[in-house]
């Protein structure tokens, strides 16, 4: 049994997402009972779906940033879950943004630009994801950064969408970056599952500092995304045998 745990939002957009994720990877793991839950905002919720079940559950948090949603309430829930039912036996695996996401990224932005980003054509990348009040989570985000920037060979500048700050003045910093970098266009690279409230705020934010740059789309259910889910469970079958068994090593 596989439930995947979703942050949630207001956004319909995002519960549309969500709810394509989760039939991709039915597909890839046939046999293989899925149910997509959420933390918050929408339903179901975790706790409803969890209450609902019995055995061994595998959660896998659908979060690029490791921060409080995977390290303190998630685990929290599933504790609780297990309080009210002790015949569940759930185990939570390592968020999906332990995976590289560097291949989905640089094919949302081939599909944005028609071609892949090259320092020869004077391309910069705006990488922008959510924000965390945890450092390391933050600090994971920015080395996907590096590592786009590692492969592409241009230019990569990483901001969050929670900590835009006021009047403009971060996004004119990053591409004040990315010009004195030699960037003469720029594309904007979501590490975000869905689009949103918080993708749209970004963007138009660069738009007023930066008109006319191209903008990738999320994340959405590529398929190095559902692979890395589909690895997750495998992983973490034979652990969710155990009651409290520790989560699987992450995927590197």
């Amino acid at each position: 049994m596989l439930v995947l745990a979703a942050h949630g939002s207001r956004d319909v957009r995002f519960a549309a997402t969500s709810e394509r994720v989760t039939d991709a990877v039915r597909r890839a793991l046939p046999g293989v009972r899925v149910e997509l839950a959420y933390l918050d905002l929408n339903v179901p919720l975790l706790d409803d779906v969890l209450d609902a079940l019995d055995g061994e559950v595998v959660v896998v948090p659908l979060l690029f940033g490791d921060g409080f949603h995977s390290k303190t309430d998630l685990p929290a829930m599933l504790e609780a879950a297990r309080l009210r039912n002790p015949r569940l036996r759930p185990v939570q695996t390592p968020i999906v943004g332990r995976y590289s996401p560097v291949p989905a990224l640089i094919e949302r932005l081939e599909q944005a630009l028609g071609r892949t980003p090259s320092a020869h054509t004077g391309d910069g990348v705006l990488l922008y994801a959510v924000g965390s009040s945890d450092p390391a989570s933050d600090a994971s985000i920015h080395e996907r950064g590096r590592e786009l920037a590692a492969v592409l060979g241009v230019p990569v500048h990483t901001v969050f969408a929670t900590r835009l700050g006021r009047d403009g003045a971060v996004m004119a910093a990053a591409t004040d970056y990315l010009r004195a970098c030699g960037a003469r266009q720029l594309v904007a690279s979501p590490l975000f599952l869905s689009a949103g409230l918080l993708t749209e705020r970004v963007e138009r934010e660069l738009d007023a500092v930066w008109p006319g740059a191209t903008v990738a789309g999320p994340i959405g259910e590529h398929p190095s995304l559902i692979a890395a889910i589909a690895r997750l469970y495998r992983d973490a079958v034979p652990r969710a045998m155990q009651v409290g068994a520790p989560a699987p090593a992450g995927l590197g």
